[in-house]
């Protein structure tokens, strides 16, 4: 066939539009996809590919193979197939330039660089960790898109040959026939590992080898390694050092050389043994670098930026937290709404919650121009709140005021504050901003006070907290009907019983009618949105629960709830990269909510990213014991600290944890799944089976999460197990 004549033609469902490009390694051409809708990359692999039957086998395998990875920085391959017995690759269309390209002789900035690299290790992590080696990373096969997105491009792709001498290994084959391929022999053996010039089985560190040598590249814009000829370049590859990428480039992080050198190493044992191992590096350089560039001496944080800081409790009544946290936190949600204004999210801030620090501490650890800090104290229907703006730079307080007012006044009170801030650092409101600010969520302050309480017990989950929220979030509705929120609160309520005790539809039921009320209130509110996403998760419909979220979390990026149900949905669909590409995202605007870990954990651990979700996992050990601290009779962040502690090997805290959870809800169908995971991490297959079946008779039937949960992953080849998911479907 002579790709040549194929424009404008139809090729299976793909009508082929332009030719795109072309190389050693086949022409690729732009097409429409006619049965999604969608233009893809056709990529027509050589001729004499298809001569050799064994050979085209082994290159559908790894084709097969690497079309299993969906990851953000990795080149989507949709599927192979053939045209008039020449196969070809449908792949994603990317529009940028390729890395070679935009380096074109020329080094990265730092910034640009940094956020690359983590990009491609993370790409090269993932594929790693499904046994997949690319064995040709360079970058011309990385593409940088329009967005400043790294894509990994032909992964498993480079393995392809076309026969080879008996003498050589199954790696120099792939070596041997890259050299003599027109057009890449220069380029491909510039970013050969040692031990794949040597012709040996190769690994994950020989990718290593080469993602360092495009480093290399990238910080200096010339190669490492050069010769006329392919002799010189094996022997300045096996026994050669490149120039020191700082002397090239003097602007370079030192310890961006450093890394380099660690890819470098001849001896693949001294080398990173893991891409995780470099991404760490890199996320680390690319933090410092961050941060000392805003701590850099002369350098004042952001004009107006401000730290609003949890209230002091002086009641001293822990049940009266929920109205302080409530209060602050609305404080900030309604000070984010002025745009000439930083506010720092409340899961920064909540590290500072109930502990001895001064504004200038945290100005230097936030960067933060200004702090908001007070006190609230709360005597049946009065409300007393002492309020103070503070300059962080010279501890000198720009404006405070005391509030003596009844509960009823809680709105103005809080209008009042933003305002009085916004004048203290000369802020012209806009008529937006002036009517965002004036909105009230209920003009009924008791039932805010109903919907206050519901909101901090929902995020506790177990069955009695989410029954008491329900009755709190129905208080605020019988007193005012209009209230959105407090039935948004409602929906989501039904919406965890339903999902963590009771896989009973009368639930869905229940939060549907809610959130139909709520969605008529305010359909575009990012609450509301949060919750469309759960019961789409709740239906199975992952797509549509991923699309809500997401939305949700456009409109306000710490929306409550929202990253739990994406990373739910991503987990329950086995989109696990994609959770793990917000992963970090995902835990940063959590803050406290213990619960949002869990699915991005799970994803981690699946995709077989053991450090990242260790590290995930010491996290949320430090959430929960912070959480039990505060609230101690949190059963579920008990039972999770259970499991958790099992996870990190510490058997004693894991059973201790665990009998202290039982003791005090025997009965919970989520405490119960939570102990069969602790005993399934602890190997212990009689009792974690057990346990599930209590789990199940308590209400847990989520057998979609049972069967991909890793925690239980000691039962996967258990006849019982599999009995026990296919007796019912719930």
């Amino acid at each position: 066939m002579k790709t040549e004549s194929i424009i404008g033609s139809s090729i299976a469902h793909y009508r082929v539009l332009e030719k795109l490009g072309g190389g050693g390694m086949g022409v690729v051409y732009k097409a429409e996809d006619t049965r999604l809708g969608r233009n893809v990359a056709l990529k027509f692999l050589p001729a004499e590919l298809a001569r050799d039957r064994v050979t085209l086998e082994r290159f559908q395998r790894e084709a097969r193979t690497a079309s299993s990875l969906n990851h953000p920085n990795i080149c989507t391959i949709f599927e192979i197939n053939e045209h008039e017995g020449q196969p070809f690759i449908a792949m994603e269309l990317l529009e940028g330039a390729t890395l070679k390209e935009r380096i074109n002789g020329r080094p990265l900035e730092t910034d640009e660089m940094l956020k690359l690299a983590i990009q491609i290790a993370e790409a090269l992590e993932v594929a790693h960790a499904k046994g997949i080696v690319h064995r040709d990373v360079k970058p011309a096969n990385i593409f940088v898109n329009a967005r400043g997105e790294a894509k990994v491009l032909d992964f498993g792709l480079a393995k392809l040959s076309t026969g080879a001498p008996a003498a050589h290994g199954p790696d120099e084959v792939t070596a041997a026939h890259l050299l003599t391929s027109p057009g890449v022999a220069m380029g491909t053996v510039a970013y050969m590992s040692p031990e794949q010039a040597r012709g040996e089985e190769l690994d994950a560190r020989s990718d290593i080898f080469s993602f360092g040598l495009v480093l290399y590249e990238m910080a200096t814009g010339s190669g490492a390694f050069s010769g006329t000829t392919t002799a010189i370049l094996f022997e300045a590859i096996l026994r050669g050092t490149p120039a020191a990428a700082t002397r090239v480039n003097p602007k370079l992080p030192k310890e961006f050389e450093t890394i380099i050198g660690k890819a470098l190493e001849k001896d693949r044992r001294l080398r990173y043994q893991a891409a995780s191992g470099m991404r760490v590096d890199l996320e680390r350089l690319k933090r410092d670098t961050d941060s000392g560039r805003s701590a850099a001496a002369g350098v004042a944080p952001a004009e107006k930026s401000l730290a609003v800081l949890y209230f002091e409790n002086l009641s001293g009544a822990k049940e009266e937290e929920y109205f302080r946290d409530g209060m602050t936190e609305d404080i900030i949600t309604e000070l984010s709404k002025v745009k000439g204004l930083k506010v720092f999210s409340r899961p920064t801030v909540l590290a500072f919650r109930d502990k001895q620090v001064t504004p200038i501490q945290i100005g230097k650890e936030l960067n933060a121009a200004y702090v908001l800090a007070g006190s609230l104290r709360r005597a049946g229907n009065r409300l007393r709140i002492n309020a103070q703006l503070i300059d962080t730079r010279t501890d000198f307080p720009m404006w405070a005021e005391r509030f003596d007012r009844e509960l009823l006044d809680v709105f103005e009170v809080q209008d009042e504050i933003a305002r009085k801030i916004t004048d203290a650092l000369r802020i012209t409101l806009s008529p937006q901003e002036e009517k965002a600010l004036a909105a009230k969520p209920t003009e009924n302050a008791q039932a805010y006070d109903y919907f206050l309480r519901g909101r901090g017990y929902t995020r506790r989950i177990t069955r009695n907290d989410l029954d008491f929220a329900m009755q709190m979030f129905e208080r605020a509705i019988a007193l005012d009907p209009n209230f959105a929120l407090a039935h948004t609160g409602l929906a989501t309520a039904s919406g965890y019983v339903f999902f963590f005790h009771e896989r009973d539809m009368k639930w869905v039921e229940k939060g549907m009618k809610s959130l139909d009320l709520a969605l008529r209130l305010a359909p575009d509110l990012p609450e509301v949105l949060a919750a469309r996403a759960l019961f789409a998760e709740a239906q199975k419909k992952y797509d549509e629960a991923i699309d809500y979220a997401r939305r949700a979390l456009e409109r306000k990026p710490n929306c409550d709830g929202a990253y739990l149900v994406l990373g739910r949905a991503y987990f329950e669909s086995d989109r696990w990269q994609e959770a793990a590409a917000v992963t970090e995202r995902a835990l940063e605007v959590s803050g406290d909510d213990y619960n949002t870990y869990i699915p991005y954990m799970n994803a981690l651990e699946r995709l077989g990213l053991a450090e990242r979700a260790h590290s995930v996992r010491e996290r949320m050990v430090r959430t929960l014991n912070a959480q039990l601290e505060l609230v101690p009779d949190d059963v579920r962040a008990r039972i999770l600290l259970a499991s958790n502690s099992a996870a990190l090997g510490d058997k004693d805290a894991a059973v201790r944890e665990l009998e202290r959870a039982l003791t005090l809800r025997p009965n919970d169908a989520n405490v119960i799944y939570n102990a069969a995971c602790t005993y399934g991490i602890l190997q212990m297959k009689v009792e974690a089976m057990e346990a599930l079946k209590k789990a199940k008779a308590a209400g847990w039937r989520n057998l979609d999460w049972i069967a991909r949960d890793p925690d239980l992953s000691c039962l996967h080849d258990d006849p019982e197990f599999q009995r026990f998911l296919t007796e019912d479907k719930g």
